[in-house]
């Protein structure tokens, strides 16, 4: 009798436990049990801890509440303005309703996902490319807005969507480095204007100075040919000041007047006598005629009169 009791005592033991191990679960920290009894959702929501259900009768089912981190894969689309783009995109989301999240979608993360991929293509027909690159915080806003509207059906709330990259074709990059280019060098050329304006001002007022001190103008010489000599590779070319050869000009005395140097007459034939030239130490009418206008030898040059013997007595004095 005490054996049989014995053994009663130990097989109901047996399946004390194997019930209680059929019967407890643990719901962690970050988790909520929703206990189905007979396929029947029951409504109260198990809480983190130690729970117990009702073997093969109940089942119960653990639904994670964490933030959960889904990469929405690369989408291609064509922008507004008819650029080939591929966009990919980060989904951040949680569960806020377990039940809902069982019961109103059957796979609540694979419907987030779907639904981020349609949103983000619907997001990249609607936006420029500029729009893409530079003003993402309001897409992002607007994406959030276009999945959480039906995720709020399936107990899932999005917390943030992010996204992460935007290629571009290669001969879009090419065009805009190019417009990028061309827009610095255009700031760039602005730029120097300036600055070119702004020395021309200066170099008005440093002239007006130096037109006043003309040795101000020999010393900025000398300070630029002196900033120039400190480089050992270059050739210096040093201009002579124009002003300087104007004071030499002026100081130089004025050149004196050659006197006229008289060169002989040929002297005629030995049997016609002397030549022309020699007529009383007068000049000869030609060396007059040379000299002064033709209409001026009718009458006396100067108070000179011409004096010239008949060809009959210069034979003569040539006889004696």
């Amino acid at each position: 009798m005490v054996e049989e009791l014995l053994t009663a005592a130990i097989a109901t033991g047996v399946a004390a436990v194997v019930y209680v191990g059929a019967a407890a679960r643990v719901v962690k920290q970050y988790e909520r049990g929703l206990v189905f009894r007979f396929g029947r959702l029951r409504e109260e929501v198990r809480g983190p801890g130690f729970t117990t259900i009702v073997p093969f009768v109940e089942r119960l089912r653990k639904v994670n509440m964490q933030i959960v981190t889904l990469p929405v894969p690369a989408q291609e689309g064509i922008t507004r303005d008819n650029v080939t783009v591929r966009v990919d995109a980060v989904v951040y989301f949680k569960v806020v309703d377990p039940a809902s999240a069982i019961v109103a979608v059957e796979d609540y993360r694979f419907a987030v996902s779907q639904m981020a991929q349609t949103s983000l293509r619907s997001i990249i027909g609607k936006s420029d490319l500029d729009d893409l690159l530079s003003n993402r915080e309001m897409l992002n806003q607007g994406l959030e807005l276009m999945i959480d509207s039906p995720a709020v059906g399936w107990g899932v709330q999005i917390d943030r969507v992010e996204i992460k990259d935007v290629s571009l074709p290669e001969t879009m990059k090419r065009s805009m480095a190019r417009q990028a280019e061309a827009d610095r060098e255009r700031r760039a050329r602005v730029i120097n204007a300036d600055a070119e304006l702004q020395a021309s001002h200066k170099l008005a007022e440093a002239a007006e100075v130096m037109s006043e001190q003309p040795a101000a103008l020999q010393l900025r010489l000398l300070h630029t040919i002196v900033a120039v000599a400190a480089e050992k590779n270059s050739t210096l070319v040093l201009p002579f000041p124009v002003e300087l050869l104007r004071f030499l000009e002026r100081s130089a005395p004025p050149p004196a007047a050659a006197p006229a140097r008289k060169e002989p007459a040929p002297a005629g034939p030995a049997s016609e006598g002397p030549g022309p030239a020699e007529v009383d130490g007068a000049p000869a009418p030609d060396a007059v005629d040379a000299a002064l206008a033709p209409d001026a030898l009718e009458g006396p040059v100067d108070g000179l009169m011409l004096d010239a013997r008949p060809p009959e007595q210069e034979r003569d004095g040539l006889r004696e």
